[in-house]
Parts: structure tokens; sequence; C-alpha cells
């Protein structure tokens, strides 16, 4: 189930958006400002953004500025949703690198639309970039180079590889308990939230140009 994160300061707004999503099928998370929003982004990762743009203390500006800045944020499809409809406005946010712009009051149509055009245009690019690179889980070797200890490494490595923590332990001979021990370790130490944002850095690592 995709998760896309309302950030709209209005609650009407707010409210009528994840109504709508939740009757899609969609998993809507919602923030009522812009700082609540980077924080819920950030934490939860979703994967499409519908942020309005005037807000108080930290308009949609200042959030795309700062989810585009952080490495577990920067690609996700990010919209935004706004009374504002001028081009000067139009060019502002796309300059900051927003996916696109709809014009308050859009229709559930126009919204849908913009939603499924972003998670479409997402999953081709991630399957181009994938295509370039084949991860290499011969050995766990590679990603102590984050700074990770050898079995914490050996831990992110079947992570990457889609296993649960029942799974590693089993894998490793461990307690499923030592195994969230050494994730919790792992996430503080690359600075990240979920399993996800930890996959897409050891797949990096372990990544190479095909031959």
């Amino acid at each position: 189930m995709k998760r896309i994160l309302v950030i709209e300061d209005e609650a009407e707004t707010r409210e009528n958006l994840v109504l709508m999503l939740e009757m899609e099928g969609f998993k809507p998370l919602a923030a009522s400002n812009g700082q609540a929003g980077v924080e819920l982004a950030k934490r939860e990762v979703p994967d499409v953004i519908l942020c309005d743009v005037s807000m108080p203390t930290l308009d949609g500006y200042g959030v795309l500025d700062a989810l585009r800045a952080n490495e577990t944020t920067v690609s996700i499809p990010f919209i935004f949703l706004t009374a504002k409809g001028d081009k000067k406005d139009l060019r502002t946010g796309m300059n900051l690198g927003a996916d696109d712009y709809l014009t308050k009051p859009a229709s559930a149509e126009e919204v849908l639309a913009a939603i499924n055009a972003r998670l479409e245009r997402h999953s081709e690019k991630e399957q181009a970039a994938m295509a370039k690179v084949q991860p290499n889980f011969d050995s766990a070797k590679p990603l102590e180079a984050l700074g990770l200890t050898p079995r914490e490494a050996e831990v992110l490595l079947w992570i990457a590889q889609g296993k649960s923590n029942g799974e590693i332990g089993t894998i490793l001979g461990c307690a499923e308990n030592t195994v969230k021990v050494h994730t919790a370790r792992i996430f503080e130490k690359l600075g990240f939230e979920n399993r996800n944002a930890a996959t897409v850095r050891a797949l990096e690592v372990l990544s190479s140009p095909p031959k």
C-alpha cells in the first residue's frame, strides 16, 4: 500500500485529502504544519508528498528545501498543493525541486492523476537506477566501511536482502532480540530511522557496474 503524506495547515482541506486517499486505497499520513511534516517524512519515508505552500513557521518551500537536503528524503516525489497559482510561484517551486504543482481547488481526479503520475515516474527511475548496478551479497566486509562492526555489517547485509529480524537471527544463529539491538545500532550509526533507508545505503555500497 503506497503511503501519501499530506502536509496542510487547513484542517478541512487536510481531512478531505486524507479521506479521498483512503477511499482510493492509499495509506495517508497527515501533518498540520511544515515542521511536523518534515519530521514525519524523515521518519516514515512516504511514497509521495502533497504539501501546501502557505503555512506558518515553515512554509512549503522550506519543507521542500529541508527534504531535498536530507539523504533519506531527497528523492521522494513532491507535489505542491496551494491556492497560489501565478507563474512566479510555479517557478519558485520547480526551481527548488518540486515534481508537480496543483492549484487549489484541485479536483480529486487532478490530485489522483498527479500522484499516480509521480508514482509511475519514480518507479521507472528506480528500475533504471537498479539496472545500472548489481549488488554483490557475497560478503558483508564492504559494509564495515560505513563504520559498522563485522556483526553489524552481517546484519545489514541480510536487511538489504529483505530478511526480517527473526530470519536474520536464524541465519546468524542468534536471538531475534540480539538482531534488534544490532539493527538499532546500525540505524544510529548511519543516521537512518527505518529499514528502507538503510537498505538503499547498503545497496549503494554493495553495488558495482555490471560487467
